[in-house]
């Protein structure tokens, strides 16, 4: 587990004390200024032309976890380019593609950004969406290379990557995260080539187990995981007497899949992860991540969700997530539009959808959503990538269809990286552009926890309506002093913990609005 509980309230606070005191406001006072739900919601929309209010009451906001964030594309391209500077990289004078020196003609070394305001913003501009306008280059094509362009820089310090990327989280008031990664992606690609691919599954698994290869990868990609760890610790010292703000967030991680690739890696990175989740409890889960409108990611987009298909069922503990639906008309062909949520989901065993931008093109869309909600598969939604890489947002964004439908949904970040945002703009985007009042807030929070990928029984007996489970019935959610019944299920169980932190938090946030009246 990537948390120490030495990391007190006040380390938490920076500025924000009064949020996070944890004493809830006196019930005189909460009935002389109405039900804290309605004044909340009023102070919100009394806020709406006031920028500076408005971010203070987002960074506040209890926002629960982020499980949707892939680690290389949440550090901030400021952090990348240090990294560049520290590791002696080179940077192509026209592409701005970081490589390791010496450098060749045509590029410079990183260090230059130090020195050249103009090199530094040109980098910066290339590494992320800053100042992007669509033009020769798409947002999505522009988006999708930066990956390409920062990626020496990405992967040579995971933990100090981890270190930002936790900070941010925890400032803004977030308890949990799940970050995707590549682990062992040498390994297994190496593995992988070795092998070869079997359309017969099992066969497939056996070659991949037979003279301990996988588990040689295995361990390669715990090594990596225990590394990054102890980095990402001691640049935010952890354990020291004044640790940073993210060594207090719980944090997991989901084991990506590139999907882009040949059959026999995805495979094998699938494999892995499933195999990880087995093994590691910081391995929750397998993605598949790179363009879903990738030729290769096309072409075999059915294959890989009978891949999971299969692992599912030797690996019925290992949770699925899977990036389904980024797509729109233009982007590929309409054939390729109807289908991809349903089979992530139906085939795929996929228990969260990220993204599910072009619902309105499957087919029978009202069924579909009717069996997400059914099945309580929760979206990830992360408004400010959807709009930056295809152009879908406000009306167009399938974001309120879902809430309509009884569909869970979450709010998360993708790459705030290299999107040059945070989740608290995610959440007051949302609250702006689809006229959000506090309770709906709070339950995309709620949300956020609720179908996060953590072990223990919920506190929640009521996905849709939120009642807690019998032995905190009586309790107030979130009050400092649960009865022995509810307290013991807080004890047992990390969701049902960090679900009723959050619960205190928005007791406490509440009262920190009480008495900014419209």
């Amino acid at each position: 587990m990537i948390r120490t509980r030495r990391a007190t309230a006040a380390a938490l606070a920076a500025g924000t004390a009064l949020l996070l005191s944890l004493v809830p406001a006196p019930a005189s006072a909460r009935a002389a200024f109405g039900a804290p739900e309605d004044r909340v919601t009023r102070y919100l929309h009394s806020i709406r032309d006031r920028p500076a209010e408005l971010r203070a009451f987002f960074e506040a906001l209890p926002k629960g976890g982020d499980l949707h964030n892939h680690l290389s594309g949440a550090a901030s391209t400021e952090l990348l380019l240090q990294i560049a500077v520290d590791e002696g990289l080179c940077i192509d004078r026209v592409t701005s593609t970081a490589t390791f020196g010496p450098c060749a003609e045509g590029s410079r070394p990183a260090s230059d950004t130090s020195t050249d305001e103009d090199f530094r913003l040109q980098v910066i501009r290339a590494w992320s969406m800053q100042d992007f306008v669509p033009g020769a280059e798409s947002g999505h094509d522009h988006f999708f290379a930066t990956f390409g362009k920062f990626g020496p820089a990405s992967y040579t310090q995971p933990g100090r990557l981890l270190a930002e990327v936790a900070d941010s989280a925890a400032t803004q008031h977030q308890s949990y995260l799940e970050t995707m990664l590549t682990p062992a992606s040498d390994a297994a690609s190496a593995l992988a080539a070795k092998v070869g691919f079997d359309s017969d599954f099992e066969q497939l698994r056996q070659k991949l187990l037979a003279d301990d290869g996988l588990g040689q990868v295995v361990r390669t990609a715990v090594a990596e995981a225990d590394a990054t760890e102890a980095e990402y610790r001691a640049t935010s010292q952890c354990d020291g007497p004044s640790p940073a703000p993210g060594c207090a967030l719980t944090v997991r991680f989901i084991s990506q899949a590139s999907r882009a690739s040949t059959p026999a890696r995805v495979f094998t990175q699938l494999l892995l992860g499933m195999e990880l989740a087995r093994q590691d409890p910081r391995f929750v889960a397998v993605n598949l991540v790179q363009p879903e409108d990738a030729p290769a990611s096309l072409e075999n987009y059915r294959l890989q969700m009978q891949m999971l298909d299969y692992l599912h069922g030797v690996y019925p503990e290992a949770h699925i997530t899977l990036h389904a639906g980024e797509l729109t008309p233009g982007l590929v062909k309409p054939e390729d539009l109807r289908f991809h949520i349903r089979e992530a989901v139906v085939t795929g065993h996929a228990e969260r959808i990220g993204h599910g931008v072009d619902l309105a093109y499957e087919d029978d869309p009202q069924g579909l959503l009717r069996l997400l909600a059914d099945r309580h598969v929760a979206i990830e939604v992360p408004l400010t990538s959807n709009a930056q890489i295809l152009g879908v947002s406000g009306p167009d964004h399938p974001f309120p269809r879902y809430r309509a439908a009884g569909v869970p949904v979450a709010l998360a970040t993708d790459d705030p990286g290299v999107s040059r945002g945070d989740i608290s703009m995610e959440y007051q985007r949302a609250a702006l552009t689809y006229d959000l009042d506090y309770p709906a807030l709070r339950d995309l929070a709620r949300a956020s926890l609720e179908y996060a990928f953590l072990p223990g029984r919920s506190l929640w007996a009521d996905r849709d309506g939120y009642r807690p489970v019998a032995e905190c019935a009586g309790d107030e959610p979130g009050s400092d002093h649960p009865s022995a019944g509810c307290a013991a299920l807080l004890a047992g169980s990390p969701k049902a913990e960090l679900e009723w932190r959050q619960e205190c938090g928005f007791r406490t946030f509440e009262a920190g609005v009480r008495d900014r009246r419209p």
